[in-house]
């Protein structure tokens, strides 16, 4: 196995991309590139009842918006190819590699049926699931048996020889050893009766010609582990590193799963959240730096990710964390960037022919995802019926009654600017206050509760009438000299 770091990353084209094959492909990609090493893409897809149509061009898509760029793979081959499984199966590779195991006795072909195996007995093992093993009925056939069912084109698997006896030890760098007896590993089959491998037969055949030298997936895989173990051996190939990592829950401790409606990357970004955020939050899901850190770029992470600082605890997919960490991005984030992205979520909203950079301007700060836009400008696009109750603010002390005072008192110096922009608005305003002797907040909040119709709002009273202007800003203030005459 070389020493250069060689991880990959292999789903299979069945669907968007869940969340935990996303952490999966980032780990294999941050502790190949923490290393200098190199980033494998492999498309798994001989399960062909579970392929879908156009599955592999949402793995590229997602691979690159996420910035985890492979550095070899069907598109880009680096001497290991071909890099998707079908390809590697028409040319008879896991049959030679299985036939390989039989001429061992490591393996061996079977021909039972349906019914048989459907007759064997579910066994419980230590940690009370139920398992059913093969009984080897076909170990025993002889060399001339079993050329004369291939022969009579009876259907067949091979299976790989696991001793009934003893225990089969596995490492992985998280979990440590597991040790498992081998009367519950059954002998799995390798290559299935449709002519294709396994998942499990494919992967480590796979694994080692391709030098992989560091394994990620997720702890589902943990009960498989010493199978492959067994296979390594067999074929007297060296082990990987193994790193498997905690499973991913819900709020409520449940396994992540597609009902939840945000259990993979497209979900997310459709919902809102920005890529950059989702990979950054994903990264956090069963790892946790040194320094407990929590906002990291992903040039950042490849330089501290440590995959032995990883938790053996499930790791809960919190939205409400991943909010903030989302609003956190969108904070930082270059302006015309955010504008270009928040734009369609407000011309949702707002119709009128207004300045939308300055509204963009207004919610940036204020949004934990895009589609928070819409309850921040609701009251732009039209003057909600408000309660006049809103006038009333006891730090400011006003209320209905001060509030109608103050409106019709600074009305005529409204209906007399011209200049519209909130830095002069806000001077002459505060002109207004200083002469009248008010504290510029018991001017503020009834005009701002008048223009917007809200208890609080993406601005101040003073930037809310730069985006309406004069004559939708006077409207607004009349409309609200009017509401409180009517009480």
């Amino acid at each position: 196995m070389s020493n250069r770091v060689r991880t990959r990353f292999a789903p299979s084209p069945t669907g968007r991309m869940h969340v935990g094959n996303l952490r999966t492909a980032l780990y294999a990609y941050l502790i190949a590139k923490h290393e200098g090493g190199d980033f494998i893409l492999r498309v798994e897809d001989t399960d062909q009842e579970r392929y879908v149509e156009g599955a592999t061009d949402i793995i590229y898509r997602t691979l690159a918006k996420t910035g985890l760029i492979h550095d070899e793979g069907p598109d880009k081959d680096g001497g290991y190819g071909p890099y998707i499984q079908s390809e590697r199966q028409a040319s008879g590779l896991y049959l030679k590699y299985a036939k390989q195991l039989v001429e061992q006795g490591d393996a061996y072909y079977c021909f039972c049926d349906k019914e048989r195996l459907e007759s064997l007995k579910t066994s419980v093992s230590e940690d009370g699931t139920d398992i059913v093993v093969y009984d080897k009925h076909c170990l025993g056939l002889s060399r001339e048996e079993v050329e004369a069912n291939l022969a009579a084109g009876k259907p067949w698997v091979i299976r790989l020889n696991v001793p009934n006896e003893g225990e089969t030890t596995f490492h992985d760098e998280i979990y440590g050893d597991i040790t498992v007896p081998n009367a519950e590993l059954d002998d799995m089959i390798l290559i299935k009766s449709d002519g294709f491998p396994t998942y499990n037969f494919a992967n480590v055949v796979d694994d080692h010609l391709m030098g992989i030298t560091h394994v990620v997936r997720g702890n589902e895989y943990l009960a498989s582990a010493p199978k492959y173990n067994r296979l390594y051996e067999a074929f007297g190939w060296e082990v990987p590193v193994y790193v498997h990592c905690p499973l991913i829950t819900d709020e409520n401790h449940k396994k992540l799963s597609k009902r939840s409606g945000h259990s993979s990357y497209e979900d997310l970004i459709d919902q809102g959240f920005v890529s950059d955020a989702v990979v950054n939050y994903v990264a956090l899901l069963g790892w946790c730096p040194s320094d407990n850190r929590e906002i990291f770029s992903l040039e950042e992470l490849v330089k501290e990710f440590d995959y032995r600082h990883m938790s053996k605890s499930p790791a809960v997919f919190d939205t409400t964390k991943l909010k903030w960490m989302n609003g956190e991005y969108l904070k930082a984030m270059d302006f015309d960037k955010f504008y270009e992205m928040a734009e369609p979520y407000i011309r949702k909203t707002v119709t009128e022919d207004y300045d939308l950079k300055k509204i963009a301007a207004l919610v940036k700060t204020r949004i934990e995802i895009f589609p928070d836009i819409n309850e921040q400008i609701d009251f732009i696009g039209e003057l909600p019926d408000y309660d006049c109750e809103l006038y009333r603010h006891k730090k400011m002390k006003t209320d209905p009654e001060k509030g109608l005072a103050l409106l019709e008192e600074v009305l005529p110096r409204l209906e007399a600017q011209e200049d519209y922009s909130n830095d002069a608005l806000f001077e002459m305003l505060k002109g207004f206050a200083e002469e009248k002797g008010y504290k510029i907040g018991y001017v503020m909040w009834p005009l701002r509760t008048a223009v917007s119709g809200k208890q609080s709002t993406p601005g101040g009273a003073t930037e809310l009438m730069e985006v309406f202007g004069k004559e939708e800003s006077l409207r607004r203030i009349r409309r609200g000299i009017e509401k409180l005459h009517e009480i």
